[in-house]
């Protein structure tokens, strides 16, 4: 036994009450150490009682969004290509991107009641340049520096599961993203796993098994899991279905035993 720890973290929490439903009954069962909520959600407000009774045990952080539409956020919502466009040209506005992270930190914080204990972004869009130096000024509005927020660090991709081309440009696109935030004093993770086609076709019991035998130190994965539902907004959906079904089954228990990997917050409390 290796002694790992590793802060496992379901995406998307409220973007559906499908999916916010899989990822309660996940934390639960103690199948999940940590979750991500996105606070433009119509759903955010129903949702957030269930989770904080959910949690006692987990991270609950904040998903920032700046892709995927909602009612309230049309405005605001742009498709991944421009900012990973315009970022890459350095011609975004960061106060204005400033002030759209505010927005959703404050909507969090309102309606959870606390700040949350990390931030990341949804398609990884914190990490790119400029929406980074936006994420950091806001952090630096809202929290003292001695009680920061940790955040994920998409450019310590350690596994790339069946998509090393994907793997390869998101870790270009965020390159120094983790180099930076230690310099600003926050916390990441030395290991970041996750990454995969996240179609119903892949092996994601097998990719599991893969990341758990790679991680290292304590790790931070992502997972997408859900229960399964008609929705037509989430193209993702078969493939949170079967992560579902393979957290919440003994095989991965005994995949979790077998690397020697323990659940856990990634900075207790």
């Amino acid at each position: 036994m290796n002694g790992k720890a590793l802060t496992l973290c379901a995406d998307d929490f409220a973007q559906s009450p499908a999916i916010s439903d899989g990822i309660l009954a996940l934390l639960q069962a103690g199948r999940l150490s940590a979750t991500c909520a996105m606070s433009q959600s119509p759903h955010w407000s129903a949702l957030a009682d269930s989770l904080r009774q959910a949690a006692v045990r987990a991270d609950i952080g904040l998903h920032i969004n700046l892709t995927h539409v909602f009612p309230a956020s049309r405005d605001s919502i742009k498709p991944l290509s421009h900012w990973l466009l315009m970022s890459q040209l350095r011609q975004l506005d960061v106060a204005a991107l400033t002030d759209a992270m505010l927005q959703q930190i404050d909507r969090f914080a309102d309606v959870y009641g606390a700040l949350p204990d990390f931030l990341d972004g949804h398609q990884h869009v914190h990490a790119l340049p400029q929406v980074r130096t936006a994420l950091f000024a806001a952090i630096g509005q809202r929290w003292p520096k001695t009680l920061r927020p940790w955040l994920r660090a998409p450019d310590k991709l350690g596994h790339a599961g069946d998509s090393a081309l994907k793997g390869m440009i998101l870790k270009t696109v965020c390159h120094g993203f983790a180099r930076q935030a230690t310099a600003q004093g926050f916390a990441v993770p030395a290991w970041f796993g996750g990454l995969y086609s996240l179609t119903a076709e892949a092996d994601f019991p097998g990719l599991m098994a893969s990341w758990l035998a790679a991680c290292r130190g304590h790790s931070v994965m992502m997972c997408h899991p859900g229960l399964l539902a008609e929705d037509a907004a989430d193209p993702i959906g078969p493939a949170r279905a079967q992560e579902y079904a393979y957290l919440a089954s003994d095989r991965f228990a005994e995949d979790l035993a077998r690397h020697g990997v323990s659940l856990s917050r990634f900075l207790p409390a």
